[in-house]
């Protein structure tokens, strides 16, 4: 009980000392008392003496009720009302269109799992591809892609779908953790995870600090991403890390054992015993082929969520998922509250002038250097300091409006480049710590992959994935844009 204490007591102390902290020039007291809350609460985020979302339920609700987020401008205006326009501002994240995006799309992977498609899919590519090591490497990571643009949890993805498949094939070799971990299940687990980090940066859904990302872009820069856009953008460098990382893996973290037929045999079982395509996987997989075209050549007729919208519709029509399921899934619910509510207070900080008194006094301290080198710079701080936090949901909250205002205070940096830069390392940037990405603890935590290992090997991929992000995209993105 007295961690819990002094968690929740950390925040708020936090909080309440910067407040009383005089403002920094040209900053009005207002914003800087917002700003003192919203750091109280990413501290909230980070210890977690709550959950997440209630976190940020309570985050948003102080504020208002404290009536920081509108300026003496805002009071003194006709018609202003603060009991009205303080629970409005609340409430605003719950209309926000990128907020039912992520949720719809946990429906979509909630539909993945109920029909067993995920599980089938999986299986069909180990039988296939399971009679090498490094095959089944590409067999597991293949799985993952898969299932990627239609799962913004990687946790649900490759923590509660893939991992509980490849959990069962280390001990037919005799692998188990500790000593013979090292024979095949440590290659497995490492390729998972670091394969889901790559695909969490291949697809706006395949992450849901993704989808917040392209929100606070919006709020903060003016810039919007688009689902196809983001792909494109993105695939030079994620089709070549995800083609590397079974194939480096098996490099730097070899398995001892190169080859069996047990794995395809075991596969073929578990198919067997799974019997033929039933009909909900069947049109599962029909609408999730469906979501995809649409969002792929449907943005000028059709809206994103509205998409996933229509595809939940047809899901419960045909009955693949009952209410009830969607009732019963409380990540989905959690996130929607967690998303709006982070949303809002993101959006807090351009509202009160907090980003553009930022930029400001950033430009100041950029002056002088050359627009490539301060985005270069500027975006391997924002891959780093991911070392600082066990959520990328309150990186993205915390830093990412920070980074947006000190690269839109550059005179000549490309912001469109250097937005999508930032955004597109949310993924890759998970693999650096056993805490990273929400499906680091659920590999740390097989027994397969030691502590020392873990770090060691998250700093390599960590360098390796970085290094080919810059080296690739840099040029690519300038090209486009």
């Amino acid at each position: 009980m007295k961690s819990t204490y002094w968690k929740a007591l950390v925040p708020v102390v936090v909080a309440v000392v910067i407040a009383l902290i005089p403002p920094p020039a040209g900053l009005e007291v207002y914003a800087w008392r917002y700003f003192a809350v919203f750091i109280g609460v990413v501290l909230g985020l980070i210890l977690e003496p709550l959950p997440a979302a209630a976190i940020g339920f309570i985050g948003a609700v102080a504020m208002a009720l404290l009536g920081l987020p509108f300026s003496p401008a805002d009071r003194a205006a006709e018609g202003f009302s603060l009991p009205s326009e303080a629970i409005k501002w609340v409430l605003s994240g719950f209309g926000n269109t990128t907020v039912w995006l992520i949720f719809a799309a946990f429906m979509l992977a909630l539909g993945y799992q109920k029909t067993g498609l995920g599980r089938r899919l999986g299986l069909l590519l180990v039988e296939k591809l399971g009679r090498r090591t490094l095959g089944l490497g590409y067999a597991v990571a293949l799985a993952d892609l898969i299932l990627a643009p239609f799962t913004p949890s990687n946790t649900a993805r490759s923590g509660g779908t893939i991992f509980p498949i490849i959990r069962n094939i280390p001990s037919l070799y005799g692998s188990e953790p500790g000593e013979t971990s090292r024979k095949i299940g440590s290659y497995i687990m490492w390729t998972a995870l670091a394969t889901t980090t790559v695909t969490s940066s291949m697809f706006i859904t395949a992450l849901a600090p993704n989808l917040l990302a392209v929100e606070i872009v919006k709020r903060t820069v003016d810039i919007d991403i688009a689902w196809m856009q983001w792909f494109l953008g993105f695939i030079p460098v994620g089709a070549l890390l995800f083609l590397l990382v079974p194939s480096l893996t098996y490099i730097l973290y070899p398995p001892e054992i190169k080859t069996s037929n047990e794995v395809p045999a075991w596969a073929r079982q578990e198919l067997k015993d799974m019997g033929p395509f039933s009909r909900n996987e069947l049109i599962m997989a029909l609408l999730a082929l469906l979501a995809l075209v649409l969002w792929i050549v449907g943005g000028n007729f059709i809206h994103g969520t509205m998409v996933a919208l229509a595809v939940i519709c047809l899901m419960l029509i045909t009955h693949v998922i009952e209410w009830d399921d969607m009732l019963a899934n409380k990540p989905a619910w959690n996130v929607l509250v967690w998303f709006a509510t982070l949303v809002t207070l993101a959006g807090g900080l351009s509202k009160v002038g907090f980003v553009d008194w930022f930029s400001n006094s950033a430009a100041g301290m950029l002056t002088g250097m050359a627009p490539m080198t301060v985005m270069i710079i500027l975006v391997v701080l924002f891959f780093v300091v991911h070392y600082l936090f066990a959520s990328v949901t309150a990186h993205v909250t915390a830093v990412l409006p920070v980074f947006l205002a000190a690269g839109a205070a550059v005179p000549g940096i490309n912001m469109m480049v250097f937005t999508l830069l930032l955004c597109f390392s949310l993924g890759i940037m998970g693999i650096i710590t056993p805490y990273g990405t929400g499906p680091s603890p659920v590999y740390f935590g097989s027994g397969y992959i030691s502590r020392k290992d873990f770090w060691v090997m998250g700093s390599i991929f960590g360098l390796i994935f970085l290094v080919l992000f810059l080296v690739i995209e840099i040029p690519y993105l300038l090209a486009i844009y």
